[in-house]
């Protein structure tokens, strides 16, 4: 599986479409590596060999090199699998010779300089190109409509096919099974071409240059100098013109603009904090703040020794209580989970929590609420 990154990169298309300067910033940075995207290549990995398997397709097993696998990653890796095929089933239906391509380089150069991406699975046919993105991420639900990383990867499919299969609409699809979240967005051919050509092409060739203007939103998640980028300090700081008054004070448009912003001002004085945690433990010294070591616990040096020793004196020096659900489902499999223990569990009602309107999920009564309905 490729593992070479373009500047400007499908996968960061979200952030520099929405932020052309940030581009050659991240690219000047370097790109970090965390245990989650380590986890996304090793079940991408696994995803690969199985689809293939599948398809009859000659793959080695990485099972043995993987570090993160585990019965989770399998279980997700067989659901992955188990869709494609589904959907190339249908596909056959209407097109005898539809072509399957796992883990595909596309190059959509023509809009984006120097823009390729690695695309999970292309399905090439007669009417309809469809593109599935696995997404092995929990944090993050992840939406198809107008997913510019998806757009991105079917521009470089139609650059390769389109002709050669007569292609009127593309599907895209996330398929991310630890959210159990399925969504697919179709689009006409020729609407995603004029996207490419209005949308794409003019603010990638910016991007390239560091040209453009900055703007700071949720896209900063994932950018390299989110903690000292100035445009992102200034939009938290945007809070400031309220004093910090108390709540009471505040009408309810001001705490609803506040309460717009809380997440993304919480989320940039972290990254602030640790970003200049980081350079003093790199050895710069802050004028007005000091390198300290932070409270820490006792700990035993050698726990197969204190357990000895104590069973020696005769105390049972273990704690006995019932694995969670998530080890227990590691340890027995999903499917045997299932079977044994789905009659003892039960999911309590969520804490109360304070969404925008986007969000999805349904709103709940509140007594108040029922009270006015009763009246």
């Amino acid at each position: 599986m490729p593992d070479k990154h373009a500047v400007l990169s499908a996968s960061s298309s979200h952030r520099w479409l929405q932020c052309p300067p940030s581009a050659l910033l991240c690219a000047k940075a370097g790109d970090t590596t965390s245990e989650f995207a380590i986890q996304g290549t090793d079940a991408h990995s696994l995803c690969e060999y199985k689809l293939k398997t599948a398809l009859g397709q000659k793959s080695a097993d990485p099972t043995e090199n993987l570090t993160y696998f585990n019965e989770e990653m399998a279980e997700c890796a067989d659901m992955y699998v188990q869709y494609v095929m589904e959907q190339l089933a249908v596909v056959k239906e209407t097109c005898k010779d539809p072509l399957v391509l796992v883990e595909q380089r596309l190059d959509f150069s023509r809009w984006v300089p120097q823009g390729f991406g690695t695309g999970d699975c292309v399905i090439v046919a007669d009417g309809v190109l469809s593109i599935t993105d696995m997404k092995f991420g929990v944090g993050i639900l992840v939406e198809a409509k107008r997913n510019p990383q998806l757009m991105c990867y079917a521009l470089g499919a139609l650059d390769l096919f389109d002709g050669i299969y007569d292609i009127k609409q593309v599907s895209m699809t996330i398929f991310q099974p630890r959210r159990e979240n399925i969504s697919t967005y179709t689009i006409p051919k020729e609407e995603l071409l004029s996207w490419a050509d209005d949308t794409l092409k003019p603010t990638a060739e910016l991007a390239a240059q560091g040209k453009g203007e900055f703007k700071a939103g949720e896209h900063c998640r994932f950018c390299n100098v989110k903690a000292t980028c100035r445009k992102r300090a200034e939009y938290n700081l945007e809070l400031a013109r309220y004093d910090f008054a108390m709540p009471s004070t505040l009408g309810d448009e001001e705490i609803e603009a506040i309460l717009s912003k809380a997440d993304a001002l919480v989320s940039w004085a972290s990254d602030v904090k640790e970003y200049a945690l980081q350079q003093a433990v790199s050895g710069k010294e802050w004028h007005d703040w000091k390198l300290v070591e932070g409270r820490s616990n006792r700990r035993y040096v050698n726990e197969n020794a204190v357990a000895e020793t104590v069973e020696k004196a005769g105390y049972d020096p273990y704690e006995h209580k019932v694995l969670g659900i998530t080890a227990m489902t590691k340890l027995l499999g999903k499917t045997k989970f299932e079977d044994m223990l789905s009659g003892f569990i039960e999911k309590p009602q969520g804490k109360p929590t304070l969404v925008p309107m986007s969000d999805k999920r349904p709103a709940i009564h509140t007594a108040a609420n029922d009270f006015k309905e009763d009246n």
